[in-house]
């Protein structure tokens, strides 16, 4: 090798073949650099090369043109450089399928390269002690320097072996084996992009130029194993075109006669005497079917069956020309009786069609190749035609072909949908009996695979549903099959949205999320869910369905966009589904009154319907802090005196759809658990006054909302500030509203405000003059009492009969009478609701407290006038004349058993009204009397038990109440023994007030001395 270089190298400078060097091997490393197969082994390979560089500027520094060694030395290093130059460029514009086949040769050729580089440098003589050592050390990694295979290749090879040594290899091998060639070596999976990689490849391996520098012929071996492979790739659906297997396949069929032929003899195994399938040779020479012999093995022999010598077990050989033979003859009869089904699939005889059928399908799963002639022979639409068959298993058995053939090629799938209404057919057979829905779903799932497919699946009329349908069946295999074609179908919005008219949200959950769809922006795609979510009718299971898995977040990130058609999307979606208070309330608590808030302020940047449907909203949220969790959880939508007054004000600033609807919040919210501190708040910022004047507002919807409001504002509060704004002419109007309206709703407010107001004398004369107490009686005498919006009329309406019927105004007590409410009165003690009882008995004592005033004496008669006439018989309680009308006589009105009725109900203010009443009965010197009438309806047990009562004023009214009827010693001694238990019970459990009172009860009782501890 020195020898050969001095010749060349003596009339040239050191320096000057230094420099040539050094240019070689930058091209070299800028090469290598950008080889794509082996790329790592080609960067380390740089690496040493960069290093090389180095040692040679430092030499080129030198002055040593004269030293023949060295320019021996550096002529050989340029040699072999330029060779590693070759391996660099043809590796990296060779083809990739090529390279990565030959992955192997090309590590091995590249470290050969490296150890000779290595060697060469040993040849540079000793010049400067620096540069030796880089030397040494530069030879030493690359003399130990190893290139290897990647993980991925090292698999990919193993498949093409494993290929090669299988004859009848399946297409979707060799598929599979395409795309990890394709995924390895960084190709575009598209088939034409395939095609072509295949077709360069196929040229390479015909290139004498081989890339081996180690052997440079080519090894017959080597090349006989790339036509294997090249063979093996061929069968990809990517490397030859439908066109060209059409073309084969029916050149074929056409050079075959239309007999299948008999199996040769050499076909039969010996042992079974059928067809082979994996024949096998023995030691022996003769072959037999696989399982046969390993079977015969099995069962200890260990002679041949034919020649009866000792056979070696382990010696079995695929006879692999015999093996090709038996499938050339099936591949044969196959096509031969392909051609021959089509006719019988057309009969008119179901039984010649099934069996046809059967036969077809038996072809279909012998080979995956069969399927490629099926299609080719055009039996989809056959197929398809016998989706419309009466018979269930003709459609049956052709589903399950149609499956079959559509497995694992997105060309078979294209081609039957095509299929004039092929997807239609399927889709019927969807909606059929369970098994054939089945094979349906499963069909449509293996078609859906192909991008070009779903999107014919989606357009059918009714799909969708029925696959949403069975996604939620009982049937966990057909439930999973839908689900997983829906989400394959969900790749297109218009499914999505159709997939959410059908109550499956899952994908339009996805997108609002991500806005993942490659046709259109993200945030185009999430407007589009968003406005989805606002268009379709959604049930209140649904929208909280929404809202757990996930919807509310997605919107609420829309709404904080600085974009106001997100914004407006967002609110469109939210206004949908704010409705139900569970997803209120997390609304609250995720932060999204605050920018909703802010945009119904915003009014300059929002149109007036953006604004409505914002105020929406909110009133739903408002609406769910009335609900218990919301009680239990404190939560709160507005909470200081600014944004209170801050939302109230709008109303001044806004039209009618917008105030109603502030006043629907604000009545939502005066219902909540921080209603006091709201009705606090709004009395304070004056809305009493603004109230006040929107009673008079000639839009209905807005005044019934401003009545119920103020309604709410009067349940508490300082009676002052209802005197400052509440006049005559306010009166009034509330008078004509529950005269004139029709909402029963507002009918109640109104009569609640009424009932409510400061019971100041000239309010209820106001009243009283302007006819209320007409107006009040047919409100409770008209519609059907038994409705929820009737009752709160009649409570509100008794409640605001208080004011009529005090003792300090017996012309009102008078008129109330006149007027004929007794009876109304008592008719609710017996059916009205506990507040309606309660209201009653009020009326009741209130008017029986002036029974004693207005009850006339007896008159006295002389002696002659009693002969000829009756006497005058005088209340038994009041002991003058009574009448209702009179003197509003309980007694007389028949009023005292109903009230004691009463005295049994649970309802505590009730049982309260009503013994306030019948204690009017036993008041001053009417105590016997009285107590004889309380006696006789049975009214002083009910009064006993109520000394047990949990309320405390209830059970200190009945207790002073006892104490002077028990003064009587004949209700003493009746009814003393009853009351003991629960007297000694206050004694040792009540307050100290009551503790005296009840053991002076027991004195009278004579069960404690009056001395007792207890005084």
């Amino acid at each position: 090798m020195e020898k050969d270089a001095s010749v060349t190298a003596s009339h040239i400078p050191a320096s000057e073949l230094l420099s040539q060097t050094m240019l070689t091997i930058f091209d070299t490393v800028h090469a290598a650099k950008a080889v794509i197969i082996q790329e790592e082994n080609f960067k380390q390979f740089a690496i040493y090369m960069e290093k090389v560089i180095v040692v040679l500027k430092e030499l080129a520094n030198l002055n040593i043109d004269d030293s023949e060694s060295l320019k021996i030395a550096v002529e050989i290093l340029n040699r072999e450089i330029k060779v590693a130059k070759q391996l660099t460029v043809e590796c990296g514009k060779r083809n990739k399928v090529y390279l990565l086949v030959n992955c192997q040769r090309i590590a091995k050729n590249l470290e050969y390269i490296t150890k000779q580089i290595c060697q060469v440098l040993g040849l540079i003589p000793d010049i400067s002690f620096n540069i030796n050592d880089k030397l040494s050390e530069l030879r030493k990694d690359m003399s130990d320097c190893e290139y290897r295979v990647t993980a991925v290749e090292e698999e990919m090879l193993e498949k093409i072996e494993a290929g090669i040594q299988e004859i009848d290899v399946d297409k979707s091998h060799a598929n599979n084996l395409l795309l990890c060639i394709a995924d390895a070596a960084g190709i575009s999976t598209e088939q034409a992009v395939l095609k072509r990689e295949f077709e360069e490849f196929k040229s390479e391996v015909g290139d004498k130029n081989e890339i081996d520098y180690v052997n440079i012929r080519k090894d017959s071996a080597d090349a006989l194993k790339m036509g294997k492979i090249v063979t093996l790739l061929a069968r990809a659906d990517a490397t030859t075109s439908p066109e060209e297997k059409e073309i084969k396949y029916f050149n074929k069929r056409n050079s075959l006669g239309r007999q299948p032929l008999e199996p040769l003899q050499a076909f039969y195994c010996p042992i079974i005497q059928d067809v082979m399938v994996d024949p096998v040779e023995t030691s022996t020479g003769q072959t037999f079917e696989r399982s046969a012999i390993e079977k015969w093995f099995a069962e200890g022999n260990n002679l041949c069956p034919l020649t009866a010598t000792p056979l070696d077990m382990s010696a079995l050989r695929p006879n692999r020309i015999l093996r090709q033979s038996i499938e050339e003859w099936k591949d044969r009869n196959t096509i031969i009786m392909l051609g021959s089904l089509k006719s019988t699939l057309n009969s008119n005889d179901e039984q010649e069609v099934l069996q046809s059928l059967g036969k077809l399908h038996d072809i279909c799963i012998e080979r995956e190749l069969h399927c490629e002639w099926v299609m080719m022979e055009e039996y989809s639409p056959i197929l398809i035609g016998l989706l419309g068959a009466k018979n269930r298993e003709i459609r049956k058995l052709s589903l399950v072909i149609l499956c079959i053939l559509s497995k694992d090629s997105n060309k078979n799938k294209e081609r039957i949908a095509r299929v004039n209404n092929a997807i239609e057919a399927i889709v019927r057979s969807l909606a059929r009996h369970i098994v054939e829905s089945k094979l349906a779903l499963q069909l449509l799932l293996e078609l859906s695979r192909s991008n070009l497919v779903r999107n014919l699946i989606g357009n059918v009329q009714g799909c969708i549903f029925l696959l949403v349908t069975i996604s939620s069946s009982d049937d966990t295999g057909a439930a999973k099959d839908a689900k997983e074609l829906l989400d394959n179908l969900s790749f297109l919005d218009q499914n999505v949205i159709q997939m959410a008219r059908a109550n499956y949200f899952k994908p339009l959950l996805h997108l609002l999320s991500s806005g993942n769809h490659d046709d259109a922006g993200p945030e185009n795609v999430r407007m589009t869910m968003a406005a989805t979510l606002s268009e379709i009718e959604l049930t209140d299971h649904n929208k909280l369905s929404l809202f757990e898995d996930g919807a509310l977040q997605p919107l609420l990130s829309l709404l904080s966009h600085g974009d106001m058609k997100m914004k407006e999307m967002a609110v469109k979606g939210l206004y949908n589904l704010s409705s139900v208070p569970q997803n209120g309330l997390r609304m609250i608590r995720e932060g999204a009154a605050g920018p909703l808030f802010e945009l119904l302020y915003r009014h300059s940047l929002s149109s007036p319907s953006f604004r409505g449907e914002v105020a929406v909203i909110i009133m739903h949220l408002a609406t769910s802090t009335t609900t218990l969790e919301a009680d239990q959880m404190h939560v709160s939508l507005l909470e200081s005196e600014e944004d209170i007054f801050k939302l109230f004000s709008l109303i001044s600033l806004t039209g009618p759809d917008m105030q109603q609807i502030i006043l629907r919040t604000f009545h939502a919210m005066c219902q909540s658990h921080s209603g006091l501190d709201i009705r606090t708040k709004l009395r304070q910022l004056s809305s009493v006054r603004v109230l006040v004047q929107l009673c008079e507002f000639d839009n209905h919807m807005v005044r019934a909302n401003a009545v119920k409001l103020f309604c709410c504002l009067t349940e508490d509060g300082d009676d002052s500030t209802f005197l400052e704004h509440v006049s005559q002419r306010c009166i009034e109007t509330l008078l004509r509203i529950m005269e004139t309206s029709d909402n029963v709703e507002e009918i109640a407010a109104a009569m609640g405000i009424i009932s409510n107001l400061p019971k100041e004398s000239h309010i209820t004369q106001w009243l009283f003059d302007a006819g209320a107490l007409k107006i009040i009686l047919r409100c409770l005498t008209g519609g059907n009492s038994s409705a929820s919006y009737k009752r709160q009329v009649i409570e509100n309406g008794v409640g605001a009969l208080h004011r009529f019927t005090v003792s300090t105004n017996q012309n009102w007590q008078k008129e109330v009478v006149s007027c004929g409410f007794f009876p109304i009165l008592l008719q609710f003690l017996d059916s009205g609701t506990a507040l309606t009882k309660r209201n009653s008995a009020v009326s009741l004592k209130q008017l029986s407290e002036s029974s004693n005033g207005l009850s006339r004496p007896v008159k006295k008669r002389g002696s002659l006038w009693c002969c000829f006439s009756s006497r005058d018989i005088g209340c038994r309680v009041h002991l003058g004349i009574c009448t209702v009308e009179s003197s509003f006589c309980l007694l007389e009105a028949n009023a005292v058993l109903p009230l004691v009725r009463v005295l049994e109900e649970p309802d505590v203010g009730a049982c309260e009204a009503s013994l306030d009443a019948l204690l009017t009965l036993i008041e001053g010197e009417r105590l016997q009397n009285g107590s004889k009438v309380l006696s006789e309806v049975n009214a002083i047990v009910p009064i006993i038990r109520l000394l047990s009562s949990s309320c405390t004023e209830l059970q200190e009214k009945a207790l002073k109440a006892l104490e002077r009827i028990f003064r009587l010693v004949d209700f003493k001694q009746k009814y003393g023994n009853l009351a003991q238990m629960p007297l000694v019970d206050i004694t040792q459990r009540g307050n100290s007030g009551m503790k005296s009172l009840a053991a002076k009860v027991l004195a009278h009782l004579d069960v404690l001395h009056e001395q007792s501890s207890y005084f």
